[in-house]
């Protein structure tokens, strides 16, 4: 195993719009294989993926965070975004929408410090609850698992033609998780 990077991770800007798409392609299309139709991943372009990206990052919402792990010399290997929790019955205040880490990039820390800095985020807005959905098959599960997230819910969602089974993961106390001298910030 390769030692840990120095990793720097900070807001997203608009400019890395384009760093964003290239990982959140090359992740799904590593991670979501077999998991998803076939079709999806194939036509995902990540010049579609930097559209959106530019966008959501030009909003400059209070409410929603965007993170990027910065390496020096390699760039933009990682991102994740957060905000409140979207419409749920569930009672966790704050969710991660987004967590990716490129795969030569992964298992090196990096989806680590980005989780404990959007908790982070959350805690620094008051929400001190949070959750994440991800596919009942996706081994990313492990990885919320042993970031001390508790299964809290699931449920099937119809996309795409096919239906998916999610799971949440929830952290009932983010005050206890703060990232406070785990590495690097913005």
């Amino acid at each position: 195993m390769l030692p840990p990077p120095i990793v720097r991770i900070r807001p997203g800007r608009p400019a890395d719009a384009d760093a964003i798409a290239r990982v959140y392609v090359e992740s799904w299309r590593s991670a979501y294989a077999g998991l998803i139709p076939n079709g999806v991943l194939v036509r995902m372009s990540t010049s579609a993926q930097a559209r959106e990206w530019t966008q959501q990052l030009s909003r400059h919402s209070h409410a929603d965070a965007v993170l990027v792990a910065d390496i020096p010399g390699a760039g933009i290997v990682g991102f994740g975004s957060c905000g409140t929790a979207r419409r749920s019955q569930l009672s966790h205040a704050g969710e991660i929408f987004t967590l990716y880490v490129a795969p030569e990039h992964q298992e090196r820390g990096i989806g680590r410090a980005l989780l404990y800095r959007l908790f982070d985020r959350l805690t620094d807005r008051g929400l001190d609850s949070a959750l994440v959905w991800v596919l009942a098959l996706n081994p990313a599960r492990f990885f919320y698992e042993a970031m001390g997230g508790r299964r809290i819910a699931a449920k099937q969602e119809r996309l795409w033609n096919t239906t998916l089974p999610q799971i949440a993961y929830g952290w009932d106390d983010l005050r206890l998780l703060r990232s406070d001298d785990r590495g690097p910030s913005d």
